[in-house]
């Protein structure tokens, strides 16, 4: 008997929602569904290297870049507006033929907004249900939210209730029964290991941000004596190396690597994404938050979180080593251990 095809498709912006979408492909697999995968660029690479069984197809590109002034990212997407609707059509009307050609059953969306089809029942993954954008949050709220009710669910991977990671972001006021709550997503299991770092970083995201951190880091860390783990979250063959072997560089880690690699360190370093929050709160880490600057959305996070005494943070300019003095005074994350079981979500593609 055929087993029915469920097409996953994620957001190529960084590489978070692609790695959270690895969860719900396993688990997929588990519950004898057959994923089909999509997306672009670096998130499809990704996606590419953790399944390489897996049958992975690409999607038009939302090619969303960041300016080198944050200030002006919210006028250039909205400049971009034109091009990002007529990449939904594209992407929707590719849909269509990836119906087509591969019998898919269901459509699992991860913020793409042009994957779905009114035949079958498809889900949009967000954790926002708000989106920020300072004076027109309202407004990109409500494209995001009219956007969500064209499909069937929405899954938020959060917790219900108060205590919760996205806050305002991923909680509404009105309850809506479309919208379910699944738990933090994360391809992270915490365990105990032995402590191999002081300092592992973490760096993603679009650029030219990515390389501004990078460089700052490099610059402050280059007479360490802590030992450090800097992982670039680049894809690329060429290495980097340094004269302080106390750092050991890598472009990237996959899996088991990075699980290791998160469970063997003392503090993280990271950007406020959403989906490194996840991951940070599934092993209970210590961590240190710089936001990519001009992203609300990180800009919020990492306020919320040194506001409850999780994780301290600071802007990408106002770092230095001495601003990690801190982090002994914050509790880190503590796992409250929800899921939503995901052989309960799937029904979904068993009705008609």
């Amino acid at each position: 008997m055929q087993k029915k095809r469920i097409l996953v498709a994620a957001l190529n912006w960084g590489l978070g929602h692609a790695t959270r979408c690895i969860p719900i492909i396993k688990a997929l697999l588990k519950n004898d569904y057959e994923p089909v995968l999509a997306s672009d660029g670096d998130a499809l690479r990704l996606l590419k290297k953790e399944f390489p069984h897996i049958i992975c197809l690409e999607l038009p590109s939302y090619n969303i870049k960041y300016t080198e002034d944050p200030g002006n990212l919210k006028w250039k997407l909205l400049f971009d507006s034109p091009r990002i609707l007529n990449v939904i059509k594209a992407e929707k009307k590719m849909t269509q033929g990836i119906i087509r050609d591969y019998q898919i059953s269901g459509i699992i969306s991860d913020n793409r907004w042009g994957v779905r089809n009114k035949q079958l029942k498809c889900v949009f993954i967000t954790h926002q249900l708000q989106v920020l954008s300072g004076n027109t949050t309202y407004f990109s709220s409500k494209i995001q939210q009219k956007y969500i009710e064209k499909f069937d669910e929405c899954w938020v991977p959060d917790l219900p209730g108060s205590k919760n990671l996205s806050g305002i972001l991923g909680h509404l006021k009105t309850e809506n029964s479309a919208i379910k709550y699944i738990g933090p997503l994360s391809r992270i299991e915490k365990r105990s290991l032995p402590i191999v770092y002081d300092y592992l970083i973490i760096l993603s995201g679009p650029e030219p941000q990515r390389s501004f951190l990078e460089k700052r880091l490099l610059d402050a860390f280059k007479d360490t004596e802590h030992r450090i783990l800097f992982i670039r979250g680049v894809f690329s063959v060429e290495e980097m190396s340094l004269k302080n072997t106390n750092i050991n560089i890598r472009n990237h880690l996959y899996g088991a690597f990075l699980q290791q690699a998160m469970n063997s360190c003392k503090y993280v370093i990271a950007r406020s994404g959403y989906t490194t929050i996840m991951d940070l709160y599934k092993i209970e880490a210590k961590a240190f938050f710089i936001p990519t600057p001009g992203q609300f959305e990180q800009e919020y996070l990492a306020e919320r979180l040194e506001k409850l005494g999780i994780a301290p943070h600071c802007k990408q300019e106002n770092f230095s080593l001495e601003k990690l003095e801190i982090l002994e005074d914050f509790s880190g994350f503590s796992n409250f251990s929800f899921e939503h079981p995901f052989r309960d979500l799937f029904t979904l593609f068993q009705r008609e």
